[in-house]
């Protein structure tokens, strides 16, 4: 579901639902809070005082700060993995033409909600032992090998190698090395254009965000 068109939308809906349906709306409002004012303005006592709620009430759910940016980042991570399933599932069979769409789905999601994206990726506020922020964030890199890989998967979805078994062709390991390159190219793409760092490329060249990302594969070929 979409985070609420504004954070005093958001606040008369948590007004409004009882306890069960808190949980998912104080998320819903977490997730506007960080895009307006960034991980720095998502606090408990903000969130609370957003929703016009006791400053005691998100604790109840959440625990603590961490906790709460924890399932905020869980969030972002499943929208990833659903972004990255979906361009799997359109793309050509072939392989390379499969990965540049992934791609370009990593990067949409990065510009769609930056302000989530870079709370994923900031390991020191995350608690990666939550179930909901483990499990979305191991299903999006599964999706990401799943696009890579040919050969049979293993136990759990894993591709075979993955889990310490002797590497060979095709092996684990060399898909572990082939997703750490692609994951390098297009992390630090998005970085860059999310923090503004490509504006002027973008400007020199009369390219957008897309064609410059399908540059920078073809380039690689």
């Amino acid at each position: 579901m979409s985070p609420p068109n504004s954070s005093l939308e958001a606040g008369a809906a948590a007004r409004r639902y009882h306890h069960g349906d808190l949980h998912a709306t104080l998320l819903r409002l977490a997730l506007d809070m960080l895009e307006q004012h960034g991980v720095e303005g998502l606090t408990l006592r903000a969130l609370a005082r957003e929703a016009g709620i006791s400053h005691a009430a998100p604790k109840n759910h959440f625990d603590d700060l961490t906790g709460l940016l924890s399932e905020v980042a869980a969030v972002g991570y499943a929208r990833l993995a659903d972004a990255l399933e979906g361009a799997a599932a359109a793309a050509p069979d072939d392989p390379r033409l499969r990965l540049v769409a992934l791609g370009h789905a990593y990067v949409a999601r990065a510009r769609e909600q930056p302000g989530l994206f870079r709370l994923m990726f900031r390991d020191a506020c995350l608690d990666f032992q939550r179930p909901a922020l483990r499990d979305a964030s191991a299903r999006s890199r599964t999706v990401m090998l799943d696009a890579l890989a040919d050969g049979p998967r293993g136990e759990g979805g894993r591709p075979a190698g993955v889990d310490g078994s002797p590497p060979g062709a095709g092996s684990g390991e060399g898909l572990e090395v082939a997703l750490v390159a692609a994951w390098s190219l297009v992390h630090g793409y998005a970085v860059l254009l999310t923090d503004g760092r490509l504006d002027r490329a973008l400007a020199d060249t009369g390219m957008d965000w897309e064609a410059m990302l399908g540059g920078v594969f073809a380039s690689l070929r």
